[in-house]
């Protein structure tokens, strides 16, 4: 039996991975930790606390006794790394959480991760790891920066992130990808667009728009509204990290998007058109600061490489999600 330490396992994505893996595999232990902040809850994974493959801690990713007695308590064989402060708007107002979850949090995992899978060292004094032995790190699209000239963003695109959020990933993916360069570490990077889903926190767009239209309220729409986001179902992406980590290439940059961008405006239309008798009216509001205009990312690699292929649709999905987050 494996044993994987998911980071973030009570998050929006986090606890859709953790759920999808356990009901997939009967040889996998998932040690599931999770600050508890207002973004993670333990109703996302109500339904697997009693598991006797699954155990929650409770926990923060930067705090390096926590983490080390982790790896001596549990012999953990592949860390999936969820765990993020990932909302612009918070990084914006106040970027110290961020640095210290998501850069020394990554540091924090890497070394405990480095440092229990070591088993010796080669003739040249490179480190030797146990066999099987992984390292996921979750990313975003959000490195990459803008790309209002329509550049399309692939794994060797340069980063350029234009918030505090985003420097935050990008710095953790620049340290995990160091660990690889020069001790051979077992990393991987995962990099997706915009996730929607059940159990996503009321702060992000979709289910912001959804229950402040279910209640009448205004739609705050930033600028114009004709941002561009690509929308990928955190199904798909659950699977397409399932599929990284059982057949992806070590030290490799794999990015997760459908490939279908959409306008902000059009899908608050959607939202709007999809609740019967909706009164919500959207109003603009000045728009956010540092806020990316577009975001076109390429998934060739992991669908040419890996045979992934996106299943679910974001308009063919938004009737169930409006009726989930009504109820």
């Amino acid at each position: 039996m494996k044993t994987l330490l998911v980071t973030g396992g009570a998050g929006f994505i986090g606890s859709h991975f953790v759920k999808h893996i356990l009901e997939k595999y009967n040889d996998y232990c998932v040690i599931n930790v999770d600050k508890l902040t207002y973004a993670g809850n333990l109703d996302n994974i109500k339904e697997i606390m009693t598991l006797s493959n699954h155990k929650f801690y409770k926990g923060d990713i930067s705090d390096e006794s926590f983490i080390k007695d982790l790896f001596k308590k549990h012999e953990i064989d592949i860390v999936v790394n969820f765990a993020a402060e990932s909302h612009v708007d918070n990084s914006i107002k106040s970027s110290g959480l961020f640095l210290k979850t998501n850069v020394i949090g990554t540091q924090v995992l890497l070394d405990s991760a480095k440092n229990s899978w070591q088993i010796g060292k080669t003739d040249m004094g490179e480190p030797l790891f146990k066999k099987d032995c992984l390292f996921i790190q979750i990313s975003t699209d959000e490195v990459y920066g803008s790309n209002p000239n329509s550049e399309i963003f692939t794994e060797t695109s340069k980063l350029a992130p234009s918030n505090p959020y985003s420097a935050s990933k990008a710095s953790a993916d620049l340290l995990a990808l160091s660990f690889y360069n020069t001790y051979k570490f077992p990393v991987i990077i995962t990099r997706s667009s915009n996730n929607f889903g059940t159990h996503q926190h009321v702060e992000k767009l979709i289910p912001l728009m959804i229950t402040n239209a279910l209640k009448g309220y205004k739609l705050p729409v930033y600028g114009d509204g004709m941002q561009s986001r690509d929308w990928l179902s955190v199904k798909d992406n659950v699977r397409a990290i399932d599929k990284i980590i059982h057949h992806g290439n070590i030290g490799e940059i794999y990015n997760i998007c459908c490939q279908e961008e959409i306008i902000n405006l059009r899908l608050i239309e959607k939202i709007i058109s999809l609740i019967p008798n909706c009164n919500a009216r959207m109003e603009f509001v000045n728009d956010r600061l540092g806020h990316d205009t577009c975001y076109t990312m390429s998934s060739d690699k992991l669908r040419s490489e890996l045979g992934w292929e996106p299943k679910y649709r974001l308009f063919s999905e938004l009737d169930k999600l409006i009726d989930w987050y009504k109820s």
